[in-house]
C-alpha cells in the first residue's frame, strides 16, 4: 500500500460557491493514473465517507485527459458563515493525503 500523497502530484481544495467545497487528485504520470484508477480505490462512496457526506451529494468525475479526478461536495457550514473555520475551502484537502492505495510502487 502506498498513500496519496506519495505519488499524487497535487491533491487541493477550493471552493465551489459558498455552499460547496471542490476537492482535486492530480498526477503527472499516465501510467501511474491509469495504474491507480485500475484499483478503483478512487470513488464517491470513499470520498463521502471521509467527509461525512451521503454519497448521493458527491458529484465524482474521472477526467482523464487530465490524469485527475474532481469530487464536488456540500460544505457543512456555508463558506463565511458564523462558525466557518476556511472560507477559501483550501485547507479541506487533508483526509485525501492519507487514502492508501494498493499498489507496489516499485512494480
Amino acid at each position: 500500500m502506498v498513500k496519496l500523497k506519495d505519488i499524487a502530484k497535487a491533491c487541493k481544495s477550493k471552493n465551489a460557491g459558498p455552499f460547496h467545497i471542490t476537492l482535486d487528485i492530480m498526477f503527472d504520470d499516465a501510467a501511474l493514473f491509469e495504474r491507480v484508477r485500475t484499483t478503483g480505490v478512487l470513488t464517491p462512496a470513499l470520498i463521502a465517507r471521509l467527509y461525512g457526506v451521503r454519497e448521493e451529494e458527491v458529484l465524482f468525475t474521472e477526467y482523464s485527459p487530465a490524469l485527475a479526478w474532481k469530487a464536488t461536495l456540500p460544505r457543512r457550514i456555508p463558506s463565511g458563515a458564523v462558525g466557518d473555520t476556511d472560507v477559501y475551502g483550501a485547507q479541506q484537502h487533508a483526509p485525501l493525503l492519507d487514502i492508501e492505495v494498493p499498489l507496489d510502487i516499485a512494480g
